[in-house]
């Protein structure tokens, strides 16, 4: 990602490559050693990415939009915006309600009802200048994709992971995303059975839609 970046120019078509990778803890550049419990095993990399520890593995969709934002005619935050409304669209193709949780980048659900669309009271909501964000409030929710990107010369990548069917044991040996007890949760274990290549497949078509210019 860093080699593409680096050479593409201004008429580069955008990419977006999916992939799933081998267990691997991956630190962001802010990343604190106190957030790795106990890695064991399982390696752990240094990353350009913006954001703290997080796990991947099989069973984990990853998906990196690799966009000219420039060209593309919108500013970093609303990338972000963008790229979790494609989650949301994904999950909400499968019955499931994804929700921004104010101050934590990302998507989560409620562990109790998945599928409830009420808007969450930890949600994003607008501020007065200069008020500070809110504490995240994770309760009662569990975290079902992570994001983490960088932008060099207005260009994206890293990207965003979606939990599908994976063993969700590692993340209890680190602090995710740098928030201790922080639940994670996949689609499995909250009752939606489907395979990665769907998963990946609806994933892929909504980031397509929502990163359009």
């Amino acid at each position: 990602m860093q080699e593409f970046t680096a050479q593409r120019e201004a008429a580069t078509p955008d990419e977006l490559w999916v992939c799933e990778h081998p267990p691997v803890f991956t630190q962001g550049l802010a990343g604190r050693d106190d957030h790795l419990l106990a890695p064991g095993d399982i390696p752990v990399v240094q990353t350009n990415r913006g954001g703290q520890v997080t796990y991947h593995g099989p069973g984990q969709v990853v998906a990196y939009p690799l966009i000219d934002l420039q060209r593309a005619g919108y500013f970093v935050k609303e990338y972000v915006y963008r790229v979790e409304e494609a989650v949301i669209r994904t999950l909400g193709h499968f019955g499931v309600t994804g929700h921004r949780v104010a101050g934590a980048p990302g998507i989560y659900v409620r562990l109790t009802d998945p599928g409830d669309h009420a808007m969450l009271p930890q949600r994003p909501q607008k501020r007065l200048p200069g008020a500070p964000l809110p504490a995240p409030d994770f309760a009662g929710l569990g975290k079902i994709a992570a994001l983490g990107i960088k932008v060099s010369r207005h260009c994206t990548y890293h990207g965003v992971a979606l939990n599908v069917a994976m063993d969700l044991q590692p993340f209890q040996r680190i602090n995710p995303c740098g928030y201790a007890g922080l639940q994670t949760v996949d689609l499995s274990t909250i009752g939606v059975a489907v395979s990665w290549d769907e998963a990946a497949q609806v994933l892929s078509q909504k980031l397509a839609t929502t990163l359009s210019p």
